[in-house]
């Protein structure tokens, strides 16, 4: 009896010992799943916070260098527009925020290499693609640990460009097409540069109208939204046959349209309804010359030189008390609100049709040039002038947009795309 005991308890032993190793290795096995598991989390949550900082930054690479040396403010609003938008993203099963540093948000003027992007000091500042890596580090082991695994580092990176779109946003404006242009090229016959004055109100004649995207519905209301907002979006690429609507006097939407100067009043505020970079304003008194105000030489800075500034609207006093913002306030709240895509139309068969809409031919690239001095928009003989930036889908063009990235064949208007 005493020998069989002693054996069982030598059975009894090498089952402890088999177990405890057994454990070991199931512990490392677990542990090697679980722990890669919280890395891949984690990576893959950076890896969203990269895709949305490439995103937002390279919606800011709009230099035109056609227009004459491109300013570090188009680089640095990248930056601040990249680093704003990964910090709404978070890691670590969303327990932990994320921060992309300013040095990690890096340009080139083409696709290339990563080792080749550069910091926004060093860049070029014609560059036209942007890389943005999210880090995290020391991040410690929930089981490795007991195998002598420390804490690890994960990181991810993007690559972003302004590509053609599919589908775009643009401004509840149409460009008139020229008359002796055909359908087939109705951007011919236009100018960079050029300025073109509106036919806003029913009584006056010119080179663009108030649209309506949803002919039928809405009214005032509805464009003075797309006005504060980002746009009418979702429209379809040129030549598909959809139809537009509205010309002639539309009420309350010189309040709207102030808004992108960063002139306010009422509820309006740079917090629901985004100013540009810059509220400078061009007329034909203060840019007698009535052509390039964007890149071009005159008594008072160009505007791409006040985007640079951030300098505020520096015009006459508007009736009804605008509360014009500061310079403060056009860096820390400003976007791209003034260089806008608009869709081309046919305003001569405007006329003439029945219901009076008509299809769009293209989208072309425009600057807002000074707010209205009334509050319904134009009257009592005021003009309102635009300046032709060329086609939105130009390589080159100051104008990008939001909506889905399209093929190889595309010619929407530029839109953020990732590349990498």
């Amino acid at each position: 009896m005493k020998i069989a005991s002693h054996g069982a308890e030598k059975q009894r032993g090498a089952v402890a010992i088999i177990t405890a190793l057994s454990l070991v290795v199931l512990v490392g096995f677990v542990g090697l799943a679980l722990d890669l598991g919280h890395l891949y989390v984690n990576k893959t949550e950076l890896q969203n916070a990269a895709d949305a900082c490439a995103l937002a930054a390279s919606r800011e690479l709009t230099c035109d260098p056609d227009a004459g040396p491109c300013s570090t403010s188009y680089l640095t609003n990248a930056v601040a527009a990249g680093t704003a938008v990964a910090a709404r993203n978070s890691r670590d099963f969303q327990d932990a925020a994320i921060a992309i540093a300013p040095g990690d948000v890096r340009f080139h003027t083409a696709l290339a290499p990563n080792s080749a992007y550069l910091p926004s000091g060093s860049a070029d500042v014609n560059s036209r693609f942007v890389m943005c890596i999210a880090r995290a580090e020391d991040i410690p082991p929930w089981f490795m640990q007991v195998l002598g695994q420390g804490p690890k580092d994960v990181s991810a990176l993007a690559v972003a460009t302004l590509r053609n779109a599919q589908t775009n946003c643009a401004i509840p404006l149409g460009l008139c097409k020229p008359p002796t242009s055909p359908v087939s090229s109705p951007l011919s016959g236009l100018v960079v540069g050029q300025w073109v004055t509106s036919k806003l109100t029913e009584s006056a004649t010119g080179s663009f109208d108030w649209i309506d995207f949803s002919p039928g519905g809405g009214g005032a209301s509805e464009l003075a939204d797309l006005f504060k907002g980002p746009g009418q979006c979702a429209l379809p690429a040129p030549g598909t046959g959809t139809q537009v609507g509205q010309q002639g006097n539309i009420a309350s939407l010189g309040k709207a349209w102030n808004t992108r100067f960063g002139l306010y009043k009422g509820s309006d505020s740079a917090a629901n309804a985004p100013p540009d970079w810059t509220g400078m304003s061009y007329t034909p008194t203060s840019w007698p010359s009535k052509f390039n105000a964007y890149g071009g030489s005159g008594a008072i800075s160009n505007y791409r030189t006040a985007r640079s500034q951030y300098s505020p609207y520096q015009g006459p006093a508007l009736n009804g008390g605008y509360r014009p913002i500061s310079q403060d306030e056009h860096r820390n709240f400003g976007a791209d609100r003034r260089t806008v895509v608009v869709p081309v139309v046919d305003c001569e068969s405007w006329k003439t049709s029945n219901p009076q809409t008509v299809p769009i031919l293209a989208y072309a690239c425009v600057l807002m040039l000074h707010p209205m001095s009334n509050d319904n928009g134009p009257g009592g003989g005021e003009e309102v002038w635009l300046e032709y930036r060329g086609g939105a889908s130009d390589p080159s063009s100051p104008c990008a947009t939001s909506g889905s990235v399209g093929g190889p064949g595309s010619i929407g208007p530029l839109v953020p795309a990732l590349v990498q």
